[in-house]
């Protein structure tokens, strides 16, 4: 609750976490270290993060957990993956595919009715992200380009998971914590190679991306996801990151968007804001559960 006692909206937390999202591709951008040492110093840190903040909700796991995790795992590498091997415009829009199979799997995986303003507006969203791609799509990106496509279609899974009966008596970010850790260890010879000549640069971004664009953001996400936002509803605000993600890499980097990406940027900012202010009030309206912060 606020200061005043009012029940923070579950969105709320969602729109954090996506901001601090977004700023990925200019992190991995910014540090000379490859996919594999990035993925080793990012999960390190963000696994010792979460643990450190929620280790009172315990570590215990199930066959559930177990899975979850490792479509966890998987969709960070790919993105980390793509992100090196082309644009990341084309990484962070592929990897935003997700609402369609949330869209089409959510009656299946959790049970969660279909919408037809879902439909239409997932549509909208897509036919603005295409324009993205209009005259950048190359073909010597196309090994990013798959994983990124490969990272949207786990992180659609995931956001489902998050929901799943099954996961309830666990920890809400055990996830994060088992699947970074195990990331690390993975590419633990790949981080450790790295340390003679990383840079006060790459400490930096590693650290940064461990500690808030992985660690802090994805305990404000599964916050906002378990405490009433629909997996379809934070996959779309998730948008928000595509746009940002970009613009950050643009002002740092100097990597420009196209004049036809900023055309598609400004539809899928429109469409969000309206649907993203029709769950708000929504969740406004409806009475608060006990438990609920």
């Amino acid at each position: 609750m606020d200061s005043e006692g009012r029940s923070i909206s579950p969105i709320v937390f969602v729109l954090i976490a996506v901001f601090l999202w977004s700023t990925g591709g200019l992190f991995i951008k910014l540090t000379a270290l490859d996919a594999y040492q990035v993925t080793f110093f990012r999960s390190l840190f963000a696994a010792v993060t979460v643990l450190i903040i929620t280790r009172k909700d315990g570590l215990k796991i199930n066959g559930f957990g177990i899975v979850a995790t490792l479509i966890y795992c998987l969709l960070l590498f790919l993105f980390v993956w793509a992100t090196k091997k082309t644009t990341a415009a084309n990484a962070i829009f592929l990897q935003y595919t997700a609402p369609i199979y949330i869209l089409i799997l959510a009656p299946f995986v959790i049970g969660e009715k279909f919408h037809w303003r879902d439909l239409v507006t997932v549509i909208v969203v897509l036919a603005g992200m295409s324009l993205f791609f209009v005259g950048q799509l190359r073909l010597e990106d196309y090994q990013g380009n798959i994983a990124a496509l490969g990272s949207g279609i786990l992180l659609g899974l995931y956001i489902m998971l998050l929901k799943h009966p099954k996961a309830d008596g666990l920890n809400p970010v055990i996830t994060v914590i088992y699947g970074n850790f195990l990331l690390a260890l993975v590419n633990f010879p790949s981080g450790i190679s790295a340390l003679p000549t990383m840079t006060g640069m790459d400490w930096f971004a590693v650290t940064f991306l461990g500690i808030f664009q992985i660690g802090i953001s994805y305990i404000l996400f599964i916050k906002g996801v378990r405490g009433g936002t629909r997996p379809l509803d934070a996959s779309l605000i998730g948008f928000i990151e595509p746009l940002l993600n970009p613009v950050w890499v643009f002002i740092f980097v100097g990597e420009r968007p196209s004049q036809w990406a900023l055309l598609g940027g400004a539809i899928i900012v429109i469409t969000i804001a309206i649907h993203t202010f029709a769950e708000y009030r929504k969740t406004l309206a409806r009475p608060m559960r006990t438990g609920e912060v």
